[in-house]
């Protein structure tokens, strides 16, 4: 007992005092994470570059596609090599993290900072539809570890330092600052406290600042002269919101069969060699679709044929559940923001063939984030995503509109967030840890308005299991807990407990104390 109140006083006292310190923390995190980024997607433009110049060279050179065949074969054993050597860089990154973030899961940051570097580089290379965003949040956060080792802090703050690194990560990728920051709050740290928002805030700006050190001020997408859409046509972008809906949940439920399919399949081996082989055969039939199709979204927001737009919808959402299936390194936000882009580029067409005016550059925007918010469930990082890569915030009141109908229509579906979905298969295929190696963690979660939680007073937290309520924060004061103490909403609930059995208690609170 005197060993856990001597680890209780040494945390709480260390959360007290350490605001500033974790800011030029969170600023060295970014450092590290914003290079590591940058430097993957420098190989990944480079990897995309030299994919073109085989396929002009390939047209009517056997020998050519011959070699590309052979060294498509060679990229899927060494890719098979590293997943063999560390398993967790499999998929997008981003369930790893989550699973981190919770204490399931526990990730050597080396191995995973390399494997995933050289894994990603070849897969996403080769022509997969993966995107870089996953891995670039892994890689950061994976630096953001590297820091938290090698300074020697606790497990408690090298989560907060995690969550500085995937901000950095998502804001070098795509030069998208606040949108690094929401989504490391709203779907990684899952807690807007002013330390973890002030440190993120500072690791997503420093990496964005690298990142435009290197690609420019620019945003990714050039949409910045779109004029807003009229208000007495904001039924069509309701409309959109919905289709968006529907198609989310189409696209987690094909997420989950494709993975099933998968692990029927015979050898790590097979299994990725064969999106490698069909990115071989794409190269040749339809090479509009290999990569994670960043020059898709500037071509579909040009006029094109509904059938056409059509076409280019089935082949890469059936690649991208090729490619993400079979489980190599690469992530799925640039290839669900194109098929959200070839969403509103369609029902554009559709809305013009009803003699309305839907300028398909509108509409591609509203559909990136529409389905981003059907499938991830992070509507405002959704929002603020797609406003900076599109260099516009004119656009706010229809996207805001659009990623509501979309979450709503997939939220009536039943539809589950895809990394939620994701990291529930992966913590069942791995097992959660639970040997007890004596670190103890804080877990701070806070309570919702109508949470089950309100009004209850300490003493009849009967599942809190092992855990031990060490601090209850409560607008900007700091309660010291006693029995009586009742819980409101708006409340912090600051808790502690071993790191190995962190996961389970982080499952009980939450249900309790979300609404």
């Amino acid at each position: 007992m005197a060993q856990k109140q001597e680890s209780a006083a040494k945390l709480l006292k260390r959360g007290r005092g350490y605001r500033y310190s974790l800011i030029l923390e969170g600023i060295g995190v970014g450092a590290a994470g914003g290079l590591v980024t940058v430097l993957f997607r420098v190989a990944l433009e480079k990897a995309d570059a030299f994919r073109g110049m085989v396929a002009g060279l390939a047209a009517g050179n056997p020998a050519v596609l011959a070699g590309w065949c052979l060294a498509l074969l060679l990229g899927a054993a060494a890719v098979t090599l590293l997943l063999r050597w560390e398993p967790l860089i499999g998929g997008s990154g981003i369930p790893q993290v989550e699973g981190e973030m919770q204490g399931a899961l526990s990730q050597v940051w080396w191995r995973v900072l390399l494997a995933k570097l050289l894994g990603g580089v070849l897969s996403i290379g080769a022509g997969l539809s993966l995107g870089r965003e996953g891995p670039s949040i892994q890689l950061s956060a994976m630096a953001g570890k590297g820091v938290s080792r090698l300074l020697g802090r606790e497990r408690t703050e090298e989560k907060l330092l995690l969550t500085c690194g995937a901000s950095a990560g998502l804001a070098a990728a795509f030069n998208a600052p606040f949108a690094g920051v929401l989504f490391s709050l709203e779907e990684l740290h899952k807690d807007f406290s002013t330390d973890v928002l002030l440190s993120a805030m500072a690791a997503s700006i420093t990496g964005d600042f690298i990142s435009r050190m290197v690609y420019g001020l620019g945003p990714v997408f050039d949409f910045s002269e779109i004029p807003p859409l009229p208000l007495r046509q904001y039924w069509t972008v309701l409309l959109l919101g919905i289709v968006l809906g529907l198609v989310g949940a189409v696209y987690n439920f094909c997420i989950g069969k494709a993975q099933d399919l998968y692990s029927r399949v015979p050898g790590q081996f097979l299994r990725t060699l064969l999106p490698f082989a069909a990115a071989g055969v794409l190269l040749v039939v339809y090479p509009a679709v290999l990569g994670g199709g960043h020059n898709l979204v500037e071509q579909v927001s040009q006029e094109m044929l509904l059938r056409s737009l059509l076409v280019l919808f089935a082949a890469k959402f059936l690649f991208s559940m090729v490619s993400f299936g079979s489980g190599v390194p690469g992530g799925i936000f640039l290839p669900l923001l194109v098929l959200g882009a070839i969403v509103g580029s369609a029902c554009s067409q559709v809305f013009q063939g009803m003699g309305l005016a839907a300028p398909p550059q509108s509409f591609v925007i509203l559909g990136m984030a529409g389905l981003f918010a059907a499938i991830v469930r992070a509507p405002v990082t959704g929002i603020i995503l797609i406003s900076e890569m599109s260099g516009s915030f004119t656009h706010l009141l229809s996207l805001t509109l659009v990623a509501l109908a979309a979450y709503v229509t997939a939220d009536l579906l039943r539809s589950k967030p895809v990394y939620d979905l994701l990291l529930e298969r992966l913590l069942k295929k791995r097992g959660v840890r639970t040997e007890a190696d004596g670190e103890k963690v804080l877990i701070e979660v806070p309570i919702s308005h109508g949470a089950a939680v309100c009004g209850t007073p300490i003493r009849e937290l009967s599942w809190l299991g092992d855990a031990l309520v060490v601090a209850v924060r409560r607008h900007d004061r700091e309660l010291i807990p006693h029995g009586d103490t009742a819980l409101e909403a708006g409340d912090v609930l600051v808790l502690l407990c071993e790191e190995s059995k962190s996961h389970p208690v982080y499952e009980a609170v939450t249900a309790q104390c979300k609404r």
